[in-house]
């Protein structure tokens, strides 16, 4: 299926390359054979050589989805979601050799809201981004662009998603686990073992209550769940192969035993 991005360069008869690798010097020919002024890099997940980001005249612009040179890498929406980061936004960057080390262009901020995951934040970035790219262009064609260096100091890097951090450890407090909970939704949704079966846990609310850690506090019209500090009040979720259920429903299908446990 064709992308937004390829429909609309159809629609207008733009030529669109799809390139299976770019190491290659064939490949890198071709985009060089089109005497870009600039390329933009958008979601893509691997470093470009150095002979594409020395294609364009003005070199290669990422739009990354995060304040350089806080979250440099792969994840920044859903690290920024996990560490409980205020605030966060899109920097325009000119690409170097680095992970996400070239000269800054311009950043713009948003607020991080209480109730944001990820693909909430994600939408409001990708509109942000767009903006952005477009203000640091106009600025680029007028001579006025002045990239900074990124700052020493306050660099951290958002690894890649991996299973692990999917996988809800109730030793933690009750708001960090709800930070993951919204990280990981729409996906791939966090989870946690029931019975040894993995349930995926879409969404949760910190509550004050106290219990060991991963047990089942009260079963009613939502499942509250012991954490190390507070609790989660878990009301929807979903068994492998099931759908997304209310708690209430998720209930009246498999009820629990009294001290039923979540690992």
């Amino acid at each position: 299926m064709a992308s937004p991005v390829k429909r609309f360069a159809a629609a207008r008869r733009i030529g669109v390359l799809q390139l299976p690798r770019l190491k290659g010097a064939p490949e890198v020919e071709e985009v060089r054979a089109l005497r870009p002024d600039a390329l933009v890099v958008a979601a893509y997940g691997l470093l470009l050589p150095r002979a594409l980001l020395e294609a364009g005249r003005y070199g290669a612009l990422n739009i990354h989805a995060s304040l350089l040179p806080r979250w440099r890498g792969a994840a920044p929406i859903q690290r920024a979601l996990l560490a409980g980061d205020r605030e966060t936004g899109v920097s325009i960057m000119q690409m170097d050799a680095g992970l996400d080390t070239g000269p800054v262009l311009l950043q713009k901020r948003i607020p991080i809201a209480p109730d944001d995951d990820f693909g909430a934040l994600h939408d409001k970035l990708a509109v942000l981004g767009a903006e952005a790219i477009v203000a640091a262009l106009d600025e680029i064609e007028a001579g006025r662009a002045r990239p900074a260096p990124q700052p020493q100091d306050g660099v951290t890097y958002a690894t890649k998603i991996d299973k692990r951090d999917m996988h809800l450890n109730w030793s933690l407090p009750a708001h960090e686990l709800e930070r993951a909970v919204r990280a990981f939704r729409p996906a791939p949704g966090a989870f946690a073992l029931l019975e040894g079966e993995p349930v995926k846990i879409w969404r949760a609310e910190v509550v004050d209550r106290q219990g060991e850690p991963g047990t089942v506090l009260e079963m009613q019209n939502e499942l509250v769940i012991a954490c190390a500090d507070g609790a989660l009040a878990v009301s929807e979720l979903q068994r492998a192969g099931g759908r997304r259920l209310g708690a209430a429903e998720f209930l009246r299908g498999h009820p629990l035993a009294p001290g039923a446990r979540f690992v």
